[in-house]
């Protein structure tokens, strides 16, 4: 078992940082993901999110949230060192691992982050990002979330999902060749994305509804329209998106294979992947940290997946859609 992960290109696809004191990620931390923890788990690779809370939408806000945004993706660019790349693309992706380098991988969570507007999102491409997480909880000038904040005085629905903002934000996504990530956002959010984007939408950290009644993962109807558009639902670590009620030290391996089971019945194996949102709520007793990242994998092949499939989930699916979303920028 051993040999084949650290043969696989294991990709996780969604990592916070912490902030605003940046991540020492050379060093053995207590953090759940740091350069010791991943060479010892064999993970290949890792999105690293700037990670932008919703708040306010004035003016003084919104350059706030782009000042954070470009500051946290600037910190990201510094992670690389001595068998470490920070990527920028697919193909950079498969060379670093070729090369027997850790990549890391810079992306966004929220889009406040652009400050509303979406002419902003260049310079985040420009900085490293490869995803756009349209919202995050609350509601933002770019749609509805799936986790409305009354403390925002958010109502149940704002825009019915996408605004004419959000709509312009994924032309320019689209364009700049980042992936549109529908993770966090509203039902109806995410099924206008979907149908909007030119390019196949991902769910970088979802679960499965059907199994977690939670607001935060993807019913039948979402993963249909996932699967019909070419993308990707990326299962996640968090243990009350995988059980209701789950706990850290309750929530098992058997758990979270679980809901890779569910959906690759529902939608099939070429459309879900892994991650784990370690450092924001992410890990469970058995996948605690990118340190035990071959327990995934032993759950996976006494579950009867075969290497490929290993592969497909470890992060084949999710570096295709990347790159189809570079094929078709411009």
């Amino acid at each position: 078992m051993i040999d084949l992960h650290r043969s696989l290109l294991t990709f996780d696809t969604h990592i916070d940082i912490p902030w605003p004191d940046g991540p020492a990620f050379q060093d053995n931390t207590t953090r759940r993901v740091d350069l010791p923890k991943m060479r010892r788990g064999h993970m290949a690779a890792g999105c690293f999110v700037a990670y932008v809370p919703q708040g306010p939408r004035t003016e003084a806000a919104n350059q706030a949230a782009f000042a954070r945004a470009t500051a946290m993706l600037a910190a990201i660019g510094t992670m690389g060192g001595d068998a470490v790349r920070v990527c920028r693309s697919a193909d950079a992706i498969e060379q670093a691992h070729r090369d027997g380098i850790t990549a890391i991988v810079p992306a966004v969570e929220n889009g406040h982050a652009c400050g509303g507007d979406p002419a902003r999102l260049r310079a985040l491409r420009d900085l490293g990002a490869r995803y756009l997480t349209l919202t995050h909880n609350g509601h933002n000038a770019l749609g509805d979330s799936s986790n409305p904040r009354a403390d925002l005085g958010d109502a149940a629905e704002e825009h019915g999902g996408l605004s004419p903002l959000g709509r312009q934000a994924i032309a320019e996504l689209n364009r700049l060749g980042m992936l549109v990530d529908i993770a966090h956002v509203s039902k109806a959010t995410m099924l206008q994305a979907a149908a909007l984007s030119r390019t196949p939408v991902v769910s970088t950290h979802s679960c499965i509804r059907a199994l977690c009644d939670n607001a935060r993962n993807l019913d039948d109807e979402q993963l249909d329209a996932l699967r019909d558009v070419g993308g990707v639902v990326q299962i996640t670590a968090v243990p009350h998106f995988l059980r209701t009620g789950g706990k850290e030290s309750a929530v098992t391996l058997a758990d979270y294979a679980d809901h890779i089971d569910a959906a690759v019945r529902r939608i099939g194996i070429g459309h879900v992947g892994i991650s784990s949102d370690f450092d924001g709520g992410g890990g469970f007793s058995g996948w605690h940290d990118a340190g035990e990242c071959p327990n995934v994998t032993a759950e996976l092949l006494r579950r009867g997946y075969g290497a490929r499939e290993i592969g497909l989930l470890w992060g084949g699916n999710f570096l295709r859609v990347l790159r189809l979303a570079e094929q078709q920028a411009g």
